[in-house]
């Protein structure tokens, strides 16, 4: 591929969800407006995590919808019709606490086997974060708004609203660990 990683992930972001999914697109370009802000906290990987983070909700484009798992189903998408970067593949497969989400649903087993967690840490936090403080409509917010936001969707007792409530100590704890390493960072 010519084209730079973000360049790539921008037009197959924009490709798959703007026309079908305005508001899904929307909220990806803000959580990838929220993760370019943190390129100096994330110094080598600032290009991956922005990446990730315009593509971390391309499964929910209808035409990819296999399983209807969106972070699978995005990751599949990635890997087989792009041969996308594995470090890619596996940050947006496991977006946002998704294991927690995949073991609701009985897939927790192939997601891991298939894209095991990365293990850079802060940058999966990094992408955490940037979802978990963007607006469907691709403004900011804090998290504690986000995961209200969530459970009032979807509703408490559905498998995403239970899934939410189980991932919010985690959530937070993401949160936490990338605003101090924000803060620690040369002003």
């Amino acid at each position: 591929m010519d084209e730079t990683m973000l360049t790539w992930a921008t037009q197959v972001a924009r490709r798959e969800l703007s026309d079908v999914l305005p508001r899904r697109w929307a909220h990806s370009q803000g959580v990838g407006a929220r993760a370019a802000g943190l390129g100096p906290a994330l110094a080598e990987n600032a290009e991956l995590l922005i990446a990730a983070a315009v593509l971390h909700d391309v499964g929910y484009a209808p035409r990819l919808a296999d399983t209807g798992f969106h972070p699978l189903d995005g990751a599949r998408f990635l890997r087989d019709e792009h041969g996308a970067d594995d470090r890619l593949v596996r940050l947006v497969a496991n977006h946002s606490f998704a294991l927690l989400e995949a073991e609701e649903r009985g897939l927790m087993r192939v997601l891991e086997r298939e894209f095991p967690l990365p293990e850079e840490s802060l940058l999966v936090d990094a992408l955490v974060y940037c979802d978990m403080t963007t607006t469907p409509d691709g403004e900011r917010t804090t998290a504690a708004e986000r995961v209200a936001e969530i459970v009032g969707r979807y509703g408490a007792s559905s498998l995403v609203g239970r899934f939410i409530r189980r991932a919010e100590p985690d959530i937070y704890a993401a949160v936490g660990r990338v605003e101090a390493a924000l803060a620690a960072q040369p002003r």
